[in-house]
């Protein structure tokens, strides 16, 4: 079996990775650090969760360690696609150079422009940065990229999903032609293959897992939910993730939540709060402290639930998360693959569920023909619970007096029971001379002939030989219930 020993690495790196408790390398590492210390390109496809950083931080290191870098003039350029994973590869860098002199650079948006033009021209053997803020510093002079020996594209699938191809290719054109060139990427979309046969010199393509593959450690699991009613379908979601993390018990010690929308992170996270779990948002809409102390808090144990956009899919190394719930259906397949794997890493197990809605038949069948088997169906913990769920749910619907359409419509009816009320009184009161004008208007009006009939019991007022089809309007045509109101008050 291979060892770090056998793999020719600089001692003092060597020291590092035996501090860190590290003998072994994983696949992806012992495939990957032989010929990139030869100076060779490599091209690395490995599911996450493998090693991947280490691949590319081993041999960077040991290649650096002769020489110094000039102000504004990195030695070595290796870009992220979110800020979480450019500061876990800082980490690593940390790691591993503690006996090492370099320095390094962490250009990421969220702090201040100040402090980060003091670490460029200082003078960085590493420099770590997100495409974007990369960009800023090179548009604003600050920093030149014709000093860069060795390059590293991480997650570079991610990098497509996010549109920062275009920037990619910039960065590459303003680097030199004889930089040495780390490619890693968990799928290789024909996207990515392109960019490789463009910028990569006859690389050493490491393929240690089969493309797009969750690792065998992971337990899979989808459990379809159909809602009750249209409009109670997030709330009974909801209802359904809480009833799934109560069914784990013990098992879930801590977990991801992934949603595909931003909103939805933090609903999910303010409801799982109001129930009274342990749960904190994380988005690329937060601040960048914000974002970072709740990373930490998940990787110290402190917080049980983070509820994560994809930002926190790629890349991030939180070695014991037992479960991961996928709160919705990632609209690309190659997405779950990459947030299920922040479970079972490194050989653990792991657990991952997914709540599958009535909109989600295509993307759950996406996601199985990329894995090219099918994803255990879990019972659904609430069909026990239906007739609870509708009782509640017919309690907390029942209309209200005065505004459903059975409160109006028997409004409606009571607004004809005063006319009738007031035209029986009006029969008894004495032989005036208006009585005979009230029935004859009221045996004018068609659509007031049945309740003057009943009224009246059939006394005057007939309609013989009227013309059906007449249209009655308010014009010529008094109501019979006006008149009425006005004999009330000549009587009285």
């Amino acid at each position: 079996m291979t060892k770090f020993t056998d793999l020719n690495l600089n001692p003092k790196v060597l020291k590092a990775i035996t501090e860190a408790g590290y003998e072994t390398p994983t696949p992806i590492q012992a495939g990957a650090i032989p010929p990139a210390l030869e100076g060779r390109d490599v091209l690395g496809i490995a599911q996450t969760g493998t090693g991947k950083t280490a691949s590319f931080t081993l041999p960077m290191l040991s290649l650096l360690a002769r020489g110094r870098a000039r102000a504004r003039m990195p030695r070595s350029l290796v870009l992220c696609p979110t800020r979480e994973l450019a500061a876990q590869v800082a980490e690593n860098f940390d790691t591993y150079s503690k006996h090492l002199k370099l320095t390094k650079a962490l250009l990421i948006g969220g702090v201040s422009f100040k402090e980060q033009d003091k670490l460029i021209d200082k003078g960085a053997d590493v420099l770590i940065a997100t495409p974007g803020r990369l960009l800023d510093h090179f548009e604003r002079g600050k920093l030149l990229l014709t000093g860069v020996q060795i390059m590293v594209v991480d997650e570079a699938d991610r990098m497509l999903d996010m549109g920062f191809i275009p920037d990619i290719e910039r960065i590459f054109s303003l680097t030199p032609f004889t930089r040495q060139t780390f490619f890693f990427s968990a799928t290789m979309a024909p996207e990515i293959e392109r960019i490789t046969n463009t910028f990569l010199q006859a690389p050493e393509r490491i393929e240690v897992a089969r493309q797009a593959t969750a690792s065998e450690t992971i337990e899979q699991g989808a459990v379809m939910f159909k809602p009750s009613r249209r409009d109670r379908a997030d709330s009974e979601k909801r209802k359904l993730l809480r009833a799934m993390i109560d069914g784990e018990q013990e098992k879930c010690t801590n977990a991801i939540i992934f949603c595909n929308r931003k909103t939805d992170v933090d609903i999910v996270s303010k409801s799982l709060k109001k129930y009274g779990y342990d749960a904190a948002p994380i988005h690329g809409d937060l601040d960048q402290s914000q974002r970072t102390k709740t990373l930490d808090a998940f990787r110290n144990g402190e917080l049980r639930f983070l509820v994560a956009s994809d930002v926190a899919a790629r890349g991030l190394d939180v070695p014991a998360v037992s479960h991961v719930f996928n709160y919705d259906v990632p609209g690309h397949a190659e997405d779950y693959v990459h947030r299920i794997g922040r479970t079972g890493r490194a050989g653990r197990e792991g657990k991952a569920i997914t709540l599958c809605g009535p909109r989600d038949d295509k993307t759950l069948d996406a996601v199985e023909k990329l894995l090219q088997k099918d994803i255990p169906r879990i019972d659904n913990p609430l069909k026990s619970g239906k007739p609870e769920a509708a009782e509640a749910e017919s309690e907390e619907t029942k209309p209200k007096p005065g505004r459903s359409r059975s409160s109006r419509s028997k409004s409606t009816k009571g607004s004809d029971t005063p006319k009738e009320e007031t035209a029986r009184p009006e029969k008894q009161h004495k032989p005036g001379t208006k009585q005979p004008e009230a029935q004859k208007t009221d045996a004018k009006s068609e659509d007031a002939g049945k309740s003057s009939s009943r009224s009246r019991g059939g006394r005057g007022g007939s309609n013989k030989g009227g013309n059906d089809n007449r249209v009655v309007g308010m014009g010529d045509h008094l109501p019979s219930f006006i008149a009425l109101s006005f004999e009330e008050r000549r009587a009285g």
